[in-house]
């Protein structure tokens, strides 16, 4: 076992994953119910998190769920115990089982939910259909004794600071004199205790999206040999990483329509689908949004989706798109059920060297049955 693992450390794994920033402002993500620091040895992966979701994981001992959809979504005025909702919260708090969700922003992360749906379907030259907004980057200025550029250079490689395009390791460094005085109680690296101390020392900045600066930070702290790293942290205005919701891309060859009504079937495992349009229609440009995507149908017109395939379609709407000459494919909301494999994969290699099991749920959160 290398070290005891906590909620904490797989929380830090999912938001290295898929940042809770990305999440839109009406979401609820992250911790839903236990605690940070509570220890962990048995994940479960769910879509949902349903009564029968919290008895399987009671029956399972598991110590953490992860789920797509949150539990706690409005918030709650009561908890009634003799309710569905009420009883699963008792139930997962009298077995101290911790929930955390990953929802719209697991949907917006590279390689969440959306681009799953779309690499299930086999599309190609995949892009954003909706953007949500550019990653923040900042620029990280740290001042380090010249010995020691090429451990904080590794540093902050690992986390992906300094990543432009495709070149890696992009830092700039500036020769000067550093001061300090270590004063009582201090353990200095170079210098003596009440003596003003004057060392080479290197400016060294480069340029850290959002979501990896805590990590870079941390990284950089502890490859530094100073007790006080001295360091700066300057919010820029250049654009990272595009971010957003659903992707667009091409299938490999011309399908009728109702050929890749099948091939959606297939890849996506589901036994209907409900369609609009020409079924004889030759089609080859896919836009997909898993869950609920009626309302960005215009947006993959006008990027030119020959079909939209999503959950949720409501009469008018589909109607809306007919019009517009877009071809809907909705295989259900419940295809997200995809992201509980990857998660769990992703999960198993970056803690391939820890005690801790990490299985999917088996329970059906399916609502509808199909006759």
């Amino acid at each position: 076992m290398v070290g005891q693992m906590t909620n904490k450390m797989i929380f830090e794994a999912m938001e290295a994953w898929a940042p809770k920033h990305l999440a839109y402002d009406w979401d609820n993500v992250g911790l839903q119910i236990g605690s940070n620091n509570r220890s962990v040895k048995k994940v479960m992966i769910t879509l949902d998190v349903l009564e029968a979701v919290a008895d399987e994981a009671i029956a399972n001992e598991v110590d953490l769920i992860i789920a797509h959809h949150p539990l706690l979504f409005k918030p709650v005025s009561s908890l009634d115990t003799d309710q569905p909702k009420g009883r699963t919260i008792q139930k997962l708090l009298s077995n101290q089982i911790s929930v955390y969700a990953a929802h719209t922003n697991l949907d917006i992360a590279k390689g969440g939910v959306n681009d799953m749906l779309s690499a299930a379907l086999n599309l190609q030259n995949t892009e954003i259909l909706s953007s949500t907004g550019f990653d923040r980057l900042y620029k990280i200025v740290v001042y380090v004794p010249q010995s020691h550029q090429k451990q904080v250079r590794e540093a902050w490689a690992e986390t992906k600071a300094g990543h432009i395009g495709a070149y890696s390791h992009c830092t700039f460094s500036t020769k000067g004199e550093g001061t300090f005085k270590p004063l009582e109680g201090t353990n200095p690296y170079v210098g003596t205790q009440n003596e003003l101390a004057f060392v080479n020392e290197v400016r060294m900045e480069t340029i850290v999206p959002e979501k990896y600066l805590s990590k870079t930070i941390k990284k950089m702290k502890k490859a530094h040999p100073y007790e006080e790293v001295a360091y700066d942290i300057y919010p820029l205005e250049n654009k990272g990483d595009d971010n957003g919701i659903g992707r667009i891309g091409q299938l490999n060859e011309l399908m009728s329509l109702r050929q890749f009504c099948e091939h959606v079937k297939t890849a996506l495992k589901v036994p209907t689908v409900r369609v609009t349009g020409d079924l004889e229609k030759k089609i080859k440009t896919i836009a997909v949004l898993g869950g609920s995507g009626e309302k960005y149908f215009m947006q993959a017109k006008q990027k030119g989706a020959d079909a939209f395939v999503t959950g949720d379609m409501t009469f008018h709407a589909a109607q809306d798109a007919q019009q517009a000459g877009l071809a809907v494919i909705d295989p259900g909301h419940h295809v997200e059920k995809i992201m509980k494999t990857a998660t769990q994969e992703y999960l198993q290699n970056k803690f391939a060297n820890n005690e801790v099991e990490i299985i999917t749920s088996k329970v059906d959160t399916e609502p509808f049955q199909f006759i």
